[in-house]
């Protein structure tokens, strides 16, 4: 991609050019498809979201790749259809890949957002979804990121380094673990008798503020990637 080049969001999310575009767009309600490898507390802020208008969306399907992921139950819970994919019935990533695709598809997913989704995408996955994928991680990127920094051990990470603030940031998903252009972040000051886990607990209540936040411009079609940066858009008047 011609980084000089603007691209955003697909043709029907995207921002019109057009008054009469916009005004369509005030009107579409995304379908959003989560994958989640854990608990799912940020899967469960974004149902939330939706549920409350915040997010002009709903959540469509949950998939998993761990049967007992409690992001299963918590979809269950809200009548989302929740799909444990199992990774060993795959001969390859790039197949498990496709049907995760396929599954997608089916549910005319719009976006799909990771929440603690512990796979690696493969490019056949991303080339799917092009600007249509959501992560968020629990730093600022691109500190402490990347294969292996996940969950505590990045809170670990950012304590033994000293720093004195860290926080979390959603970005867009690219064949780079971490490194896709960033849309939100939100800072947490670091104590000086912070753990791991007390570090993490607050960082996760800013990821239930930050995550829902980028949906919802994704869903006003208010994200424009120029490069390795997100505009954020004015809202519709």
């Amino acid at each position: 991609m011609d980084s000089s080049t603007p691209s955003a969001i697909p043709d029907t999310l995207i921002k019109s050019k057009t008054e009469r575009g916009r005004e369509q767009l005030k009107e579409t309600k995304i379908r959003i498809g989560v994958l989640a490898s854990g608990r799912g507390s940020n899967l469960q802020a974004i149902i939330d979201a939706c549920k409350d208008g915040y997010i002009p969306g709903e959540v469509v399907c949950v998939i998993s790749d761990k049967a007992d992921a409690f992001a299963l139950e918590r979809a269950r819970r809200e009548g989302i259809p929740a799909i444990f994919l199992d990774p060993t019935k795959y001969e390859s990533r790039e197949e498990y890949d496709g049907r995760l695709v396929e599954i997608l598809n089916e549910h005319k997913v719009d976006l799909v957002c990771l929440a603690g989704y512990m796979r690696i995408l493969t490019p056949r996955f991303i080339d799917a979804f092009r600007n249509r994928i959501m992560n968020i991680h629990p730093a600022l990127i691109p500190a402490f990121c990347g294969k292996g920094m996940y969950g505590l051990r990045v809170h670990k990470a950012v304590l033994d380094f000293g720093v004195k603030v860290t926080g979390c940031t959603v970005h867009f998903v690219t064949e780079e673990v971490d490194l896709g252009p960033i849309i939100i972040q939100i800072p947490v000051m670091v104590r000086e008798d912070d753990t791991p886990e007390s570090l993490s607990e607050r960082v996760l209540k800013r990821e239930h503020r930050a995550y829902p936040r980028a949906i919802k411009l994704f869903a006003e079609g208010r994200l424009q990637i120029e490069g390795r940066r997100v505009r954020i858009l004015p809202p519709n008047k």
